[in-house]
């Protein structure tokens, strides 16, 4: 065992008084040492339940055999810090998040580990770290929200955001805000749509680190226990096979991952976040990858852009029900998971335990949430990546579910918050091209979402009118006619740090071309000082890569 490094023989006498004094037994100390880190806090409902799920693994990891040891880590929750500096912090936590898993778990020499995950970068920081130390592991995310309601109608903290927009457009009043404040979001869970984490749960379903079906269950569900119990008994049997999360990061199962992306119209920070993921398994992965990915069309009916939530899609049959579409249609492969079962194998357990459940396969309710390749919903993923004279290293495009090309004036903001004063303002018009820039992962630094603006310029009636361009990166729950990402940033001379007010800027989704007539290489670019010179955020300023690498720390 990999804790015999640190409990057997001697010369370990020290280790195994301080381990006694934990309470542990002889027997105890003997078994396999399995790590059990969460990501619990309170100061959020995404990671509300993680402490006692945590219980649950522990539970589990016991009847198999094993001895769970625990350990907190951070989450930074981007529902909160949204459109402030403190979503500065978001994207750098990630890093931080599996610096301090690989740290505690390698410390200690463990032999294996399960992560308790709920906020949006928690996710791809779990799988980031079984990448790097390559123990056997399992990923438990903590579940969605239920849906709040409004006037009898469904609505997640997208409504909310949206409905700051329409509250500064005048139309809606104080009360009307407030009680879309108080009914969106109604306990635990993270967001409830499509968004960056419900996305990248399903991600690592598809990578094989997390048991098909398990992280559908929403936060509320009686059911997410016996999850978590299950996941202890899985680690534990992933250890005695030797199973480890390399052998699921594969080529085949990271595309099989940007194929599902697509095909839910996802959070665009999955690109971001498995590039990372495919940095740290070592597989050689492209940001040109996504491109063919999202030739895929929209199967799925999910928010921002449709009009499920991840509960309805829970019991419409889940992930399963959607990497069965995609089965079918020949855009995935049949690739390793940690439960040692293939990961088609685990579709079709997963779909014979939904019918026995009582829920028909051919049910209409499912097949609205769901309704496949027999009627998409659009006929290309949910992104696109594009290239020009603005985006060198490429750029992702959010697809709205018309608009293929935008051309307008530029309108030039060098921070998030000058671009949401002017948009508060009502400064903005139909037409234009609102360029966000030196919001980059140095020079933010964190690359801030936009969804403050995003979500105003909706909640105006602005979302169908103007194309909107940062360096920066999107929230899952931004919808329109958005591109982010955009590479080299400004702050390291990218090209949108030579973009001034009123040049023409194109966004061609056909052609997969962002460009502008202007004549950059003839001007000098746009600098501002440093935001942060001290602490992490400088550290992480100095160290991160560009956006189209997954905004990587490591080397």
């Amino acid at each position: 065992m990999n804790s015999d490094q640190i409990k057997s023989g001697p010369s370990r006498a020290p280790a195994r008084a301080m381990l006694r004094a934990t309470g542990l037994s002889d027997a105890d100390i003997a078994r396999p040492l399995v790590g059990v880190v969460h990501t619990w806090s309170d100061i959020s409902p995404c990671n509300l339940t993680l402490r006692e799920l945590a219980g649950h693994v522990r539970e589990g990891v016991k009847a198999a055999g094993g001895t769970p040891v625990e350990f907190n880590t951070i989450a930074v929750t981007d529902g909160i810090a949204m459109g402030t500096v403190g979503m500065r912090a978001s994207l750098p936590s990630r890093e931080v998040i599996a610096d301090s898993i690989e740290l505690a778990v390698s410390g200690h020499c463990l032999d294996a580990v399960v992560v308790l995950v709920g906020c949006d970068k928690t996710i791809p920081a779990a799988a980031m770290a079984l990448g790097r130390m390559d123990l056997p592991g399992v990923v438990l995310y903590g579940g969605t929200i239920q849906p709040g309601f409004c006037k009898a109608k469904k609505i997640t903290v997208q409504e909310v955001f949206e409905a700051v927009g329409a509250h500064a457009a005048g139309r809606i009043d104080d009360a009307e805000l407030a009680e879309i404040e108080r009914r969106a979001c109604p306990g635990a869970g993270a967001c409830g749509g499509q968004f960056t984490a419900n996305t990248m749960a399903m991600v690592l379903t598809t990578l094989g680190l997390s048991p098909m079906g398990l992280n559908d269950i929403p936060a509320t569900d009686p059911g997410k226990r016996e999850a978590a119990f299950r996941c202890g008994e899985i680690v534990m049997q992933a250890l005695a096979a030797g199973r480890r999360p390399r052998q699921t990061i594969t080529l085949e199962a990271l595309r099989n991952a940007a194929v599902t992306v697509a095909a839910t119209a996802g959070s665009t920070n999955a690109v971001l976040h498995i590039l990372a993921i495919a940095h740290e398994a070592g597989v050689p992965f492209a940001l040109e990858e996504f491109e063919a990915a999202s030739r895929t069309p929209v199967i799925a009916d999910l928010k921002p852009g449709g009009r499920f939530t991840a509960v309805e899609l829970h019991a419409a049959g889940g992930t399963a029900r959607v990497l069965a579409e995609l089965r079918a249609a020949g855009r995935i492969a049949d690739t390793p998971t940690m439960t040692g079962q293939t990961l088609f194998a685990a579709v079709d357990a997963a779909r014979v335990a939904h019918a026995a459940s009582g829920t028909a396969l051919d049910d209409p309710e499912a097949a609205a949430v769901v309704p496949g390749f027999a009627a998409p919903l659009k006929p290309h993923g949910g992104y696109s990546v594009l290239y020009g004279n603005l985006a060198p290293e490429g750029c992702i495009c959010k697809l709205p579910a018309q608009r293929r090309r935008h051309e307008g004036p530029a309108r030039v903001f060098d921070s998030e918050d000058a671009a949401f004063a002017a948009v508060q303002a009502r400064a903005i018009q139909p037409g234009d091209v609102i360029v966000i820039r030196f919001e980059g992962p140095a020079g933010g630094p964190g690359m801030r979402e936009m969804l403050a603006v995003t979500a105003a310029l909706v909640g105006q009636g602005l979302g169908n009118d103007v194309a909107l361009i940062t360096d920066g990166r999107f929230s899952g729950a931004t919808h329109g006619f958005m591109v982010g990402h955009i590479a080299p940033e400004a702050a390291r001379g990218g090209p949108l740090a030579r973009l001034r007010d009123g040049d023409r800027v194109r966004i061609d989704v056909d052609a997969r071309e962002i460009r502008t007539d202007a004549d950059l290489d003839a001007r000098e670019p746009a600098r501002i000082e440093p935001r942060v010179r001290h602490g992490a955020l400088a550290k992480y300023a100095r160290h991160v890569a560009s956006a189209s690498r997954g905004a990587i720390t490591t080397g």
